[in-house]
C-alpha cells in the first residue's frame, strides 16, 4: 500500500471512529433509558457501566435495604440518564426514574392487551379509592364491586386484580376497575351454572339479600329466590330468623323457567314434611311437651319439633283465670306441658291445651257449693253488669247488677262494692260447661216484694221520700223502709223548657202519690202531678165546707133583721 492510500484508510479509519464516537454520544442522551453493569458498590453510591466513555453513579439512597444487600458486582440494571456528565465527568444515572418508566410501559402494555394488575387500596378518597398498581391509580367508587360498598375503610390495605380501562402518561393519569372483572367472572360462571341447572337438583349458594318474603341466593353468577315458605316446614316470621347476607346454604332447585330466567329455591325439601305422621305421633289426648315460640292476643305457639307447632288458644290456658292475654301465663322460650286437644294435619293445625294437665276445679266447686250455699270472698274486680268474687279454689263468681239489691236501682257495683273488700253471697247457680259460678247479694235477706212492700204501700196513697238520682225519663225517690220510687217525667207536670235539674236536687224531700205497685216487676211508680191535683181537690172541699156554713149564719141574722123592723113599724 503505497503512502497515499495509507493516509487515505487512516483518515477513513478516524472518520469511522469519530462517526462511532458521535454515534455512542447520541445513544447516551439525558432522558433515555439503558442497561448497564454494577461494577462497585460502596455505602453511598453504586457505580454502573453502560458502555460509555466514563462510568455512571446511582445515589445507594435510591435503593431499598434489602435490595442494595442482595446487589453484586456484574449484575445488569435498567437505568435512566439524569445528565450526561457531572463536573467530575460521571454519568448521572437514576434507578428510580428508570423503574417508574419501566411501570408505565408494562401498565400501557396491560391496558392495549387486556391484562389484569395487580392493586393495593391505599386510602379512600372522594369519588372512589386511591389505588397502588406501581403508580397511583384512581379507583371510582362504581368500579369497585357489583353492588355498592357501604364501608368503603374496610378495603384500605387489601389487595385486588384490576383492569386498566383508562391511562395517559403525559398527565400520569391511570383508572381501573374491578368490577369488570367481576362481571366477566360472574357471566363466565353463570353459563357455567346454567349449563348444569335441572330441577331437583342440590346445589351450594351463597345468601346475597333478605327481604320480608324470602332469601336471594347466589348460585354462582345467577340468583335465585329461596321464598320463605320453602325455608322451614314450621312458621318463620322473617327470613331473618334462618339467614344472614354471605351465609353458605345448600338449597334444592324447584323451578327453572329457561324462558324468563327464573329460580325458585327450597331448604324444606332437603328434609321429609314432618306433618307426615302428625296424626300417629301426637294422638288426642296425650300429653306433649313444647316451647314456647311466639305470643299472639289469641294465644301461644309451641314448637313441638323442629316444623311442627300447635296451638295452645287463650281460652285453654287456665281453669280459673280469666287470661286477656298469653303473656300473662306464658314467655317467649318458655317449656310447656300440654294436653293434644286437636289435629288436623291437612290444615296442619293442632290445638293444644295447657289447663287440660291439671284437674278442673269446677268438678270440685260443683260438688262443694250447690246452689243456696253461702260463700265469703273477697271483690276481684267490679264491671258495668257486676262484681267478680273470688273463692278459695281460684274461682271467680258473678255477682251481678240485678242481683245486688231487691229494693235499689244499683247503676253500678261500685255504689255498695269496692275492690278487695270482703263480701258474703249466695250461690244462684253453677254451669260447669261454660265455667260460670252466678252469685247474688240480695238473696242474703228475704225478698221484701213477697209481702212487706205490697202490704206497706197502698196505691192512692202519699209517700215522703228523699231524691236519690235524677235522669233523664224521671226521678228516683227513696221511700222509708229502703225502697226506690220512679216518679217519671210524665208524672211530674213540669213546665214547658223546664229542665229536671232545675226543679230537683239529690237528697231533696218530696211527697208524691203511690199511683201503681207492680210485684212482679219489682217498681213503684209515683206521682207529683196527681198528689198536686189531690191537695188541690182537698183545698177545695174545705173552702166548700167553709162557705156553707157562712152561708147558713148570714140567712139567720138577715130574719132578725126583718122581724124586728117590722116590730118597730106598727101603730102604738
Amino acid at each position: 500500500m503505497d503512502m497515499a492510500s495509507k493516509q487515505t484508510t487512516e483518515q477513513m479509519d478516524r472518520g469511522a471512529l469519530a462517526a462511532l464516537y458521535e454515534e455512542t454520544f447520541r445513544n447516551f442522551e439525558e432522558g433515555t433509558i439503558i442497561e448497564g453493569r454494577v461494577v462497585a458498590i460502596s455505602k453511598d453510591k453504586v457505580v454502573v457501566d453502560i458502555g460509555y466513555k466514563s462510568e455512571g453513579i446511582i445515589p445507594a439512597d435510591q435503593f431499598i435495604s434489602d435490595e442494595l444487600q442482595a446487589l453484586k458486582v456484574g449484575d445488569r440494571l435498567q437505568v435512566y440518564i439524569e445528565e450526561r456528565e457531572d463536573a467530575e465527568g460521571n454519568l448521572i444515572l437514576s434507578k428510580e426514574k428508570a423503574d417508574k418508566m419501566k411501570v408505565w410501559e408494562d401498565l400501557e402494555k396491560a391496558f392495549k392487551e387486556e391484562k389484569v394488575v395487580e392493586g393495593r387500596i391505599v386510602s379512600r378518597i372522594k369519588g372512589g379509592m386511591m389505588v397502588d398498581i406501581g403508580v397511583k391509580a384512581f379507583l371510582p367508587g362504581s368500579q369497585i364491586d357489583l353492588h355498592p360498598v357501604r364501608d368503603l375503610d374496610s378495603l384500605v390495605g387489601k389487595t385486588f386484580p384490576l383492569k386498566i380501562i383508562k391511562i395517559n402518561h403525559r398527565r400520569g393519569n391511570v383508572v381501573v376497575s374491578r368490577r369488570v372483572l367481576l362481571e366477566e367472572s360472574r357471566d363466565k360462571r353463570r353459563q357455567t351454572t346454567l349449563s348444569t341447572l335441572k330441577e331437583g337438583q342440590l346445589i351450594q349458594g351463597t345468601v346475597k339479600n333478605i327481604t320480608e318474603y324470602g332469601a336471594f341466593i347466589d348460585l354462582g353468577g345467577i340468583d335465585g329466590l329461596l321464598h320463605i315458605t320453602d325455608m322451614s316446614w314450621g312458621r318463620v316470621g322473617h327470613p331473618s330468623e334462618l339467614f344472614v347476607i354471605g351465609d353458605k346454604v345448600e338449597v334444592m332447585v324447584l323451578k327453572y323457567d329457561r324462558e324468563t330466567g327464573r329460580i325458585s329455591l327450597g331448604l324444606k325439601q332437603k328434609s321429609t314434611d314432618p306433618w307426615t305422621n302428625v296424626a300417629s305421633k301426637y294422638p288426642i289426648g296425650s300429653r306433649v311437651r313444647g316451647k314456647v315460640v311466639s305470643l299472639t292476643d289469641y294465644g301461644a305457639f309451641v314448637e313441638l319439633e323442629p316444623g311442627v307447632e300447635g296451638l295452645v288458644h287463650v281460652s285453654e290456658m287456665s281453669w280459673t283465670h280469666e287470661v286477656r292475654h298469653p303473656s300473662r301465663l306464658v314467655s317467649v322460650g318458655d317449656q310447656v306441658e300440654a294436653a293434644v286437644l286437636n289435629v288436623d294435619p291437612n290444615n296442619r293445625k293442632i290445638s293444644l291445651g295447657m289447663k287440660q294437665t291439671a284437674p278442673n276445679p269446677w268438678d270440685m266447686v260443683e260438688a262443694k257449693y250447690p246452689s243456696g250455699t253461702r260463700i265469703e270472698g273477697k271483690v276481684k274486680s267490679l264491671t258495668d253488669f257486676g262484681a267478680f268474687i273470688g273463692l278459695d279454689e281460684g274461682i271467680d263468681g258473678l255477682i251481678h247488677i240485678s242481683d245486688i239489691s231487691w229494693t235499689k236501682h244499683i247503676k253500678h257495683p261500685s255504689e255498695l262494692f269496692k275492690k278487695g273488700q270482703k263480701v258474703e253471697a249466695v250461690v244462684l247457680r253453677i254451669d260447669k260447661e261454660k265455667e260460670r259460678l252466678s252469685l247474688g247479694y240480695k238473696q242474703l235477706t228475704r225478698d221484701p216484694w213477697e209481702e212487706d212492700i205490697p202490704q206497706r204501700y197502698k196505691v192512692g196513697t202519699t209517700a215522703v221520700g228523699k231524691v236519690t238520682k235524677i235522669t233523664d225519663f224521671g226521678v228516683f225517690v227513696e221511700l222509708e223502709g229502703g225502697v226506690e220510687g220512679l216518679i217519671h217525667i210524665s208524672e211530674i207536670g213540669l213546665e214547658p223548657q223546664a229542665r229536671l235539674e232545675e226543679k230537683f236536687k239529690v237528697q231533696d224531700e218530696v211527697s208524691a202519690k203511690i199511683i201503681k205497685v207492680d210485684r212482679e216487676e219489682r217498681k213503684i211508680a209515683l206521682s207529683l202531678r196527681e198528689h198536686a191535683m189531690d191537695s188541690e181537690r182537698k183545698q177545695m172541699e174545705e173552702f166548700h165546707a167553709t162557705q156553707g156554713a157562712v152561708d147558713q149564719s148570714l140567712g139567720r141574722s138577715a130574719k132578725k133583721t126583718k122581724k124586728r123592723n117590722e116590730a118597730d113599724s106598727e101603730p102604738a
